[in-house]
């Protein structure tokens, strides 16, 4: 029987929870509502992708895989994910050419109709995802180094808010792109991006209790910065 430690425990659910959020978001990403954002003064009318409400998850889950187990095990993760994605794609991709029977529950047109959106929408993903997690991870640990591995909410915030930059305008724009009209795809990346950010603000307490409970309770330091060994994963 495999014995786990804590450490190559937790990497493991960190892992899967990390890619559950990640093919779920993808999968169902071609549904687009409205949200209205009070914003103080103002109210933010944000048009967004249900698939941007599991994303947040990802992102938290990289920053805190990056400060326990440095940038070899966030692209780790990132690079299964992208797989992953890959595999899921065409697994969606290959469905679709297998002709649904007259009683099926779901008719072919139908079911082409949801994930042939949704096809694009992992091709969308795929490209943003990547580009957006490595530079995250960057990021991530160069505010690490400067800081002397002080200030959580300085990295995570940080990072997030360059890498979700990216990540909101490469997937708008290759998803929706002849979908939209020019002004709603300005609409929808801003808005977007606005509600990225301030989730990403909103989950730095969640940072910060998850790195408590992992650091105090499950007893798992923390990587050091600048220090990257690819046995750190599972050692």
């Amino acid at each position: 029987m495999l014995e786990l430690d804590a450490r190559q425990k937790l990497f493991l659910y960190l892992a899967a929870i990390f890619l559950t959020a990640l093919l779920i978001g993808d999968t169902i990403g071609s549904k687009l509502f409205t949200l209205d954002v009070p914003l103080g003064i103002t109210t933010l009318h944000a048009t967004l992708s249900v698939g941007a409400i599991w994303f947040p998850i990802t992102f938290l889950l990289t920053d805190v895989i990056n400060e326990f187990y440095g940038s070899s095990g966030a692209r780790t993760v990132t690079y299964v994910g992208f797989w992953m994605a890959v595999f899921a794609f065409l697994v969606i991709f290959a469905a679709r050419f297998i002709p649904a029977a007259s009683f099926s529950p779901i008719s072919q047109s139908t079911f082409d109709n949801v994930f042939g959106n949704a096809n694009r929408i992992f091709f969308a993903s795929l490209v943003a995802y990547l580009i957006g997690q490595i530079v995250d991870i960057a990021i991530f640990q160069y505010f690490k180094r400067m800081t002397q591995s002080r200030h959580i909410w300085l990295r995570s915030t940080g990072s997030t808010l360059v890498s979700q930059l990216i990540d909101t305008l490469v997937v708008t724009y290759i998803a929706f792109y002849g979908k939209l009209t020019p002004d709603r795809l300005r609409q929808a990346a801003t808005t977007s991006y606005v509600v990225k950010v301030l989730l990403a603000v909103g989950l730095t307490p969640v940072i910060y209790a998850l790195h408590g409970v992992i650091h105090r309770v499950l007893k798992i330091e923390e990587h050091p910065a600048g220090v990257e060994r690819v046995h750190d994963i599972v050692a």
